[in-house]
């Protein structure tokens, strides 16, 4: 039979399920099914919930109540160390025993390992309940001068660019407000090799960002 010339065939229409949406609706939809369980299999997970995370930090005080300058000692002298808290530094009073050294050592040196020995120790109670650390390793030593050195030179046993950025903040501070030092807010510091000592200056700088000590140049070249 011929074809009518203005007829075409009959469009065919999408095949459904029983009483349900066309068949590639199904498949779409077991395909997107078997993507999540595959997802879940490798730990993807999602969720539409919010995650408690816990409670925020709590904030530190970066003060000693007043009056705590550590464990009572009789005619101590009074000094000021600078810790660590909140990843700055933070001056910090303590009673220490007069020093006992002999007069070969000189008040300077007696002085260095007495404000040496106190940033070894670990923070009273309630430094740090306030927030305070120290850095500074418990196997570090200080010696005087060498022949050649300056006479404000302090030499250490381990290099200052060799210790923790904030280990040698502290020092550079903490020396820097020593009285017998000179209160010269800086250190002259060597090494125990043959090194030159250098001159490390406490600046607000260095006490707001201790870890400069990890850059290059800090320490200042004593001239010859």
């Amino acid at each position: 039979m011929t074809r009518p010339p203005h007829s075409r065939r009959a469009t065919r229409a999408p095949r459904t399920g029983p009483g349900g949406p066309p068949i590639r609706v199904w498949r779409r939809a077991a395909a997107l099914a078997a993507l999540a369980l595959a997802a879940a299999g490798c730990g993807v997970r999602g969720t539409s919930v919010p995650v408690d995370a816990g409670g925020a930090p709590a904030r530190v005080s970066c003060k000693v109540p007043a009056g705590d300058t550590g464990a009572a000692v009789p005619d101590g002298a009074r000094v000021t160390v600078y810790l660590v808290c909140s990843s700055a530094l933070v001056q910090v009073e303590r009673t220490v025993a007069r020093s006992e050294g002999t007069p070969a050592e000189g008040a300077r040196l007696q002085e260095a390992r007495a404000l040496l020995t106190e940033l070894q120790k670990e923070p009273s109670a309630a430094e740090q309940a306030a927030g305070f650390s120290t850095a500074v390793p418990q196997n570090l030593r200080v010696a005087g001068p060498r022949a050649g050195d300056p006479a404000d030179t302090l030499r250490l046993s381990i290099r200052p660019d060799d210790l923790p950025s904030f280990a040698l903040a502290q020092l550079a501070c903490t020396y820097g407000a020593g009285a017998a030092l000179g209160r010269t807010h800086a250190a002259v510091l060597g090494g125990p090799g043959d090194d030159a000592p250098e001159r490390y200056a406490c600046s607000a700088e260095v006490r707001t960002h201790p870890d400069i000590a990890q850059n290059a140049g800090w320490g200042d070249p004593l001239p010859r």
